[in-house]
Formats: C-alpha cells, structure tokens, sequence
C-alpha cells in the first residue's frame, strides 16, 4: 500500500537500459546534445558502428537486445533542439508533440534532472512526456486526467499551458488541477481545482492519464519530486496497475 507520493519510486521496474548510436554521421554538438540530456542518469550512452543498420540511428538496448530504435532526425526534432519556452508559448500545439520510440521505452527509469539555470535540458525531456500525456487524454476524450503546477497562476501566464487544458477538459476527459493559489484564478477554465500548502502541492510535478474503468486504452503517468529546490526525482510509466493506483492515490490522499 503507498503512503506517499514518494513510496511510488519503491514500485518501479528500474530496468537497466542503454542508448546505442548506430553508425553516426552527425557532428560531435548533436552527440553532445544526447550527452546533456542524460547526464548524470542511470542510462550510458554509447555508439558502435554497424553493417546491418542505417546511419544516424539510436537505439534502446537491455541485456544486450535492441527494444527500440529511432531515427537521430526525430530525437533532434522532438527533444534535443527543443526548449521549454516553446511549450509554454504554444508555440508547438499539442497536435505536434512527439516522442521516439527510445525515449518511450526508458520508461519507469528513474531520473534525477536540474532546472534552469543549472541545466537548459535535463527537464525538456519531463516536459515533453507531460505534453505526451495530456496529447493522450484529448485523443481518448473520456478518462481522468490530474496534473500538478506547484502554482495555480503558471496555467494562466502560460499560454501553451492554457490552451492545452482548455482543449482536453472541452474533450470531455474529467479534468482536475492542483497547485498553491486561488482557485478564481482560473476563471472559466472547465477543470476541477484542488488548492493546498502541503508538500504535494508545493512539491511535486505529476501528469496522470487513466481511462474509464473497462475501456481499451493507454494508461501513462508521469511523477516527480522537488525534495532539493529545482532538483527532481522522476519517472513515466504506462504501466496500468502503476498508473491506477497513482490515479488513486491523488484522488483520495492528496
């Protein structure tokens, strides 16, 4: 049984994954970018080259099998030449957002990234699976979404952010929000607001998406935690028991 927000980190797989790139022919900047994007987690990034694959080509490795491949275009495209600006102006719609394959499958890998200023890139990947999720929940149109800002006020002064929660709660998707703040603050916006001071409203970042009980469906949660000011511990999963009982677990604990 959870007790915490952060008893969840106790539940995950944990798998030991590598990233591979296959036969590079990009400049040493694009591996670079990879670099930053995973420094310091528990995935290494190697390169090898190949006979029987394709230049430029990243794959998902565990115990010396390929789970995954995509090509470098779409990790530069989707993540590695992304910044978070881009989200919170809206600038890219929620229509646009993507993830490869190899970034799907290091879910329930835990990681632990810093914000700006101390990084420019460790959070565009939490970012991103977040935009991932709530693509998800407006795609099925029924379901329950709940996601964490920390401030209730971020949902208005950005305006990516805005938009987004406007089109999936007018999907039909049960749409609840929670942060530190008034919840007048939101106006007409058709979600559920929970305010609170408590550590999870000030602490923790979550994005959970579980369909309506009996109905086919992804279920795809992301959690993390700021126990170290613009440090976070976090994971996604899109495993369905792990995503239920987090779903559940906000629904009734936080």
């Amino acid at each position: 049984m959870n007790t915490s927000l952060r008893s969840f980190f106790d539940d995950l797989a944990s798998p030991r994954r590598s990233l591979v790139v296959l036969n590079r022919s990009s400049p040493d900047p694009v591996r670079g970018l990879i670099d930053s994007l995973l420094d310091g987690q528990p995935v290494e990034v190697s390169e090898v080259e190949s006979e029987a694959e394709g230049d430029d080509v990243v794959a998902l490795v565990e115990d010396g099998e390929v789970i995954a491949r995509s090509e470098m275009d779409e990790l530069l495209e989707s993540v590695l030449l992304i910044n978070s600006d881009l989200y919170k102006s809206g600038a890219i719609g929620l229509d646009d957002v993507v993830l490869p394959d190899v970034l799907y499958g290091l879910e329930e890998v835990p990681f632990r990234v810093r914000g700006y200023p101390a990084s420019n890139k460790e959070k565009v990947l939490l970012i991103v699976i977040s935009r991932v999720i709530e693509r998800i929940a407006a795609e099925h149109g029924e379901g329950t979404l709940r996601a964490s800002f920390q401030r209730l006020s971020r949902i208005n002064d950005e305006r990516g952010t805005n938009e987004v929660y406007e089109r999936v709660a007018a999907t039909g998707v049960d749409t609840h929000v929670y942060g530190v703040g008034d919840a007048d603050e939101l106006g007409t916006l058709p979600v559920t607001v929970h305010t609170g001071t408590s550590y999870p409203y000030r602490r923790s970042w979550f994005v959970v998406f579980a369909p309506p009980d009996g109905a086919d469906g992804d279920h795809v949660a992301l959690l993390a935690l700021e126990d170290e000011p613009n440090v976070w511990d976090g994971f996604w999963t899109f495993s369905p028991d792990l995503v239920t009982r987090l779903e559940t677990y906000i629904a009734t604990a936080v």
